[in-house]
């Protein structure tokens, strides 16, 4: 299973070897985003949104990711509280174009297709947009890459790449990552607008064994201008558990039973 937990378990993997010199920035990046075994992942996550003014508050969210025909397939259903349980959204990859993207919206009783063009827009009022959710299925090769230096992060030493999208329509310029070297693990990405200026920071930490699998559990992501942050941390996390097809349906979307 390539995709990694969308932005709830946002880079899980194996503990690998550390990569030779010889290596190119896009085998890096590959590999990393390749480094999860696993049929099935399910996780249940906290995620808390803090406003500017310190205020926060806290929803509970449930994700099931599964590999398909086309890639990988996800859904996500919001449990509490009140004002968004229910809420489902769906996404689909399809290798070599889009994702699709589906939303269920109890206020409105109707599935809504989320169109290309949005992917820029907040998710459910958090830092992370559209297309951040769906990043962990975006190509290795829709991006250009290149080794800029190696410096610490945290107390261990990372490769420092920078991703440049070949599709200028995407809304990030450019994408730096810190990726660690001795196991692969992504554990910081800044993403900078059209106008080359940084407008968000994702940090990922709470690295945990979990069934054999070095798993990010914490995941932040800070929206520079605004001072806003979201916070997702994956309280419950299972590998390889059997996930109905029904799932990753417009009909689970529209009923929420499988």
């Amino acid at each position: 299973m390539k995709k990694k937990i969308l932005f709830f378990a946002l880079i899980a993997a194996f503990a690998v070897t550390a990569f030779s010199q010889t290596k190119t920035a896009e085998e890096i990046v590959r590999s990393s985003r390749d480094r999860i075994k696993s049929t099935t992942l399910s996780t249940r996550s906290k995620m808390t949104i803090t406003a500017k003014n310190g205020t926060s508050s806290e929803r509970v969210v449930d994700q099931y990711s599964k590999d398909g025909p086309k890639g990988s397939r996800a859904m996500i259903v919001f449990q509490s509280p009140a004002s968004v349980a229910g809420t489902r959204f769906l996404t689909m990859e399809n290798a070599g174009s889009a994702d699709d993207r589906w939303i269920f919206l109890p206020s409105l009783g109707k599935v809504r297709r989320v169109a290309a063009s949005e992917g820029s827009g907040s998710f459910m009022g958090t830092d992370f947009s559209y297309d951040d959710i769906s990043s962990a299925s975006r190509g290795v090769a829709s991006d250009s890459h290149t080794i800029l230096r190696e410096e610490e992060y945290n107390g261990t030493t990372c490769y420092v790449i920078q991703s440049v999208p070949k599709d200028s329509s995407y809304q990030y310029s450019k994408m730096i990552q810190w990726i660690t070297k001795d196991n692969l693990i992504t554990v910081k990405i800044e993403l900078y607008d059209k106008k080359n200026t940084l407008v968000k920071t994702a940090e990922m930490s709470g690295i945990k064994n979990i069934q054999g699998r070095l798993t990010v559990t914490v995941t932040k992501m800070t929206t520079h201008a605004a001072g806003t942050y979201t916070t997702i941390t994956n309280e419950i996390t299972k590998y390889d558990d059997p996930i109905p097809e029904k799932v990753f349906t417009v009909e689970f979307l529209e009923t929420g039973r499988s």
